[in-house]
């Protein structure tokens, strides 16, 4: 076995050249072994977690038919991208058409009763005002002859006193005797007292009122009728358009269109097939909100918030990297064996073309951040917790005041200043 010596450094030869080397000080004893140093440096401190996702419409759309028919065409399939009111099938339409049209006839029916109804309404209402009218001018006459013959019986009544008094002012004696005896014979009969012509007048008028009442009564009653014909004939007219409204939904319903631009998910027929009234038929994709549903493990859950940043990267675009934001945190977790996880939703800050619904995709969330302070690589901390951690610094041990702990970096508060030297990794 043969040994050069070069330096420091011995180099032992032995069998077939397989070698090994030793570093050894100037006396020739094994030297300490060199370690990995790195100065204090500043910038921005990151703690961020990761997980594995996938590519999800925030929107999914279930398409059916308004009618119960036959599918007469099919114009897409699965996987197919549609732009906004693109047309995706069609059924027979013929029985919609015609149930549209008996609508259309149905209501101008009604409309043509309504009509009539309230010109019936309008006739009652003008006889009603003239019964009234009628009724109020024969009331009206029949006080003003009672009031004449009340009258009429009161200058009689005045009169007979007159003219008693003449004959004692000095006629003959058989004048006298004449009016002393029509004197007595008015006394034994005396006249009605007024009280009765108003008696009379009273029942007159009673009696006319009552005639006019019971027109007013007649004419009331056909009013009344009229009015209820007109309301049913409004409500027939409400009815008939709510059907006719129903009927043309119906008919729009025969035909599916994309009421966004997506990517069709399935098709449950093909043409001929009998369909059902609001049974899905196309399921589609909103392609213009895809977003990324992640699960992340509990022990990181708890540092995720809504609003989070976090980049994303997708499989089969190598070194893309893509902003986005997180939008939801799901309150409960759900358990797979011993695994807890929890659901995270993230949305794109600006979406990237070609998105593929169940796209494999890894994310990261920015948990926290400083944006400027002392630093050193993370492996450089040991024994880390509140608030405080040891480097090594010039072969020795020091404790040092430790913010923010990323992924790559460790904030330090206090210990140390910018350009000493710590050991990388111990």
């Amino acid at each position: 076995m043969k040994k050069w010596v070069a330096g420091g450094l011995v180099v032992v030869a032995a069998g077939a050249g397989v070698a090994a080397w030793v570093v050894r000080d100037e006396n020739g004893k094994p030297a300490a072994e060199p370690v990995a140093t790195v100065a204090v440096g500043t910038g921005a401190v990151t703690a961020a977690v990761a997980a594995t996702g996938t590519v999800q419409p925030a929107a999914i759309r279930a398409l059916s038919f308004a009618v119960d028919a036959t599918v007469k065409s099919v114009g897409v399939r699965a996987g197919s991208r549609v732009a906004k009111g693109a047309v995706l099938a069609f059924v027979d339409d013929a029985d919609a058409v015609d149930s549209v049209a008996e609508a259309k006839e149905s209501l101008s029916e009604a409309e043509d009763r309504l009509a009539a109804a309230k010109s019936a309404e309008a006739k009652a209402a003008a006889g009603k005002t003239a019964a009234a009218t009628s009724a109020a001018e024969t009331s009206i006459a029949s006080t003003s002859a009672a009031a004449k013959a009340a009258a009429a019986s009161a200058a009689a009544k005045a009169a007979a006193p007159l003219a008693a008094a003449k004959a004692v002012a000095g006629f003959s004696t058989a004048t006298a005797a004449t009016a002393h005896a029509a004197s007595s014979a008015s006394e034994a009969a005396p006249n009605p007292p007024l009280s009765v012509s108003g008696t009379t007048s009273t029942t007159v008028i009673g009696a006319a009122s009552a005639a006019g009442g019971t027109g007013g009564q007649g004419g009331g009653a056909e009013a009344s009728a009229a009015g209820d014909a007109t309301f049913v004939a409004q409500t027939q007219v409400n009815q008939a358009r709510y059907a006719l409204a129903e009927a043309r939904v119906a008919l729009a319903g025969t035909t599916i269109t994309a009421p966004v631009a997506g990517t069709v998910m399935a098709v449950a027929g093909k043409v001929g097939a009998n369909v059902s009234k609001g049974a899905t038929f196309i399921t589609l994709a909103d392609a213009d909100a895809m977003r990324v549903s992640a699960a992340f493990p509990e022990a990181d859950a708890g540092s995720l918030a809504v609003g989070q940043n976090a980049t994303v990267t997708l499989a089969g675009r190598v070194g893309e990297k893509f902003a986005a934001s997180v939008v939801q945190v799901d309150p409960v977790g759900v358990a797979d064996g011993t695994l807890v996880t929890y659901g995270v939703m993230l949305v794109f800050g600006k979406q990237p073309a070609g998105l593929l619904a169940g796209q494999s995709a890894a994310v990261e969330v920015t948990t926290d951040w400083v944006a400027e302070s002392l630093r050193v690589p993370s492996t450089a901390v040991h024994d880390a917790g509140g608030g405080k951690g040891t480097v090594r610094v010039a072969g020795s041990e020091r404790r040092v005041g430790v913010g923010l702990r990323g992924d790559q970096y460790t904030q330090i508060t206090s210990g140390l200043t910018a350009g000493e030297l710590v050991v990388r990794s111990w």
